[in-house]
């Protein structure tokens, strides 16, 4: 029978004249009622017998049936609450698939990252997002090491309406922009985010103008190791949110309304909340016989 050990994160911390207590993978502290459990057989229990501290109510050598019994419903409550597993972790992005297109110095360590969690990862490009729209599972990342084109993510847009995940990233000078995921139709895509960002600047004009190409040649900075990597761990943290249920542990805000800055001279990161824009509804017709 397979023993069940302490999850990943979790701990059990002997208080000095007091019963033990156990410290939650999120850094609660609970205390734990043993009964007539010693404190340190429970932890040799959960610990594959590493545990060698003793405490003022550790149980004797020679344990009860009853007692043992109690420890058995003991380690089945940690099972329950999900504080002991009988298995190795499983990582959180095992059965899913993600294409990759874009930059190499971005996707190249995305690709490692993604596939140390679970991933399947392939690389993709523009002329097959049309193949890959209605996978379950499934997850699309584009990553630029520039300004986006106008109309490049147009056909991808459209992938979160299939229930293909859509997620990118790109370079405008100093900043690389990490856009929302996009799962699930009503999703904030990418044209939703250049509208936003539009409306949220007295510039429009000129930003405008600087997506459509206007603008004199590129002078950098391009990702460097460290900011490659910083990017590509803060994509497989929404790859894995996705694979989640959408939300990171303690986020102020959700994977799927979350548009995050990286500055590329100091590493910092900033978030900023974006939500889709609603469609437009059309002018109604004008009633019969009425004047222009």
């Amino acid at each position: 029978m397979t023993r069940s050990r302490l999850a990943p994160g979790a701990g059990i911390v002997t208080v000095p004249g007091d019963r033990p207590v156990l410290r939650t993978a999120d850094g609660h502290f609970l205390r734990i009622d043993t009964g007539r459990v010693g404190g340190a057989e429970l932890v040799d229990r959960l610990t594959a017998g590493e545990g060698t501290q003793e405490d003022s109510v550790s149980a004797p050598e020679s344990v009860s049936g009853s007692a043992s019994a109690e420890l058995d419903r003991l380690v089945a409550a940690f099972e329950e609450a999900g504080h002991a597993v009988t298995g190795p972790r499983r990582p959180p992005l095992t059965g899913r698939t993600v294409h990759l297109l874009g930059d190499p110095v971005l996707t190249g360590p995305l690709a490692r990252f993604a596939a140390a969690e679970g991933a399947e990862v392939h690389p993709a490009t523009a002329d097959s997002l049309a193949g890959l729209a209605g996978r379950r599972d499934t997850a699309v990342v584009w990553c630029l090491d520039s300004p986006v084109p106008e109309g490049l993510w147009a056909d991808a847009d459209r992938l979160p309406a299939r229930r293909t995940a859509w997620l990118r990233c790109h370079r405008e000078g100093a900043h690389a922009w990490i856009e929302p995921l996009a799962c699930a139709p009503g999703d904030v895509t990418s044209a939703h985010v250049r509208l936003r960002r539009l409306a949220a600047t007295a510039a429009h004009r000129e930003l405008a103008a600087y997506w459509t190409g206007h603008r004199s040649p590129d002078t950098g900075p391009h990702p460097t190791e460290a900011s490659a990597a910083l990017i590509a761990a803060l994509l497989t943290a929404d790859l894995i949110a996705w694979a989640g249920d959408g939300r990171h542990r303690g986020a102020a805000l959700p994977a799927r309304r979350r548009l995050r800055r990286i500055d590329l001279r100091d590493l910092t990161v900033t978030e900023h909340p974006v939500f889709p824009v609603p469609d437009v509804a059309p002018l109604p017709a004008p009633a019969p016989g009425a004047k222009a």
